[in-house]
């Protein structure tokens, strides 16, 4: 049986910045989490970082690679670089799918670590824009496909095709 990567916040627990969850309700979700799919991992708090913490983002005209490549840093509303905490996840969600055989996440869309759409645009101002977070960026770079929480027909397709052996 295929396991998901998840982000933790999607599992119900309070993880993110702002101290709270952001539990995931769709009836798919629901059915790998009764089947037993779901590899419950937050790269934020997995790098070091507390809850609650302060908002960060990805410095504006910048992408994940970027980060990754060390030309840009993962900054919090008041200034500081935590880009290392972020990177530390990373690596450990690349580390945790490994252990568990995972071939695809579903990671929080807009989150600097986990989105795999869109991301904030570093002015935190609310503002989005087309982007990846630095652990989409890096599953994605080892060959395990990510999906949002806003996508999970498309994610539940893959892991059948997966399941079928096309994936």
């Amino acid at each position: 049986m295929e396991k998901i990567l998840v982000s933790a916040c999607l599992m119900g627990q309070a993880v993110r910045y702002d101290g709270k969850a952001k539990t995931a309700e769709h009836e798919i979700f629901a059915r790998w989490r009764a089947e037993g799919r779901l590899v419950s991992y937050c790269p934020e708090v997995a790098g070091g970082l507390p809850v609650p913490r302060p908002p960060a983002e990805i410095e504006p005209g910048a992408d994940a690679a970027t980060v990754l490549r060390g030309g840009a840093r993962i900054l919090t509303s008041d200034g500081a670089d935590v880009s290392r905490p972020f990177l530390n996840g990373a690596a450990g969600a690349l580390a945790a799918a490994r252990k568990h055989g995972v071939r695809m996440a579903v990671l929080k869309e807009g989150s600097p670590s986990c989105g795999s759409g869109r991301v904030y645009d570093g002015t935190f101002t609310g503002a989005t824009l087309p982007g990846r977070g630095v652990t989409t960026e890096v599953l994605r770079d080892h060959g395990i496909a990510v999906f949002s929480e806003e996508d999970l027909p498309a994610a539940d397709a893959h892991l059948r095709a997966l399941e079928a052996g096309e994936g």
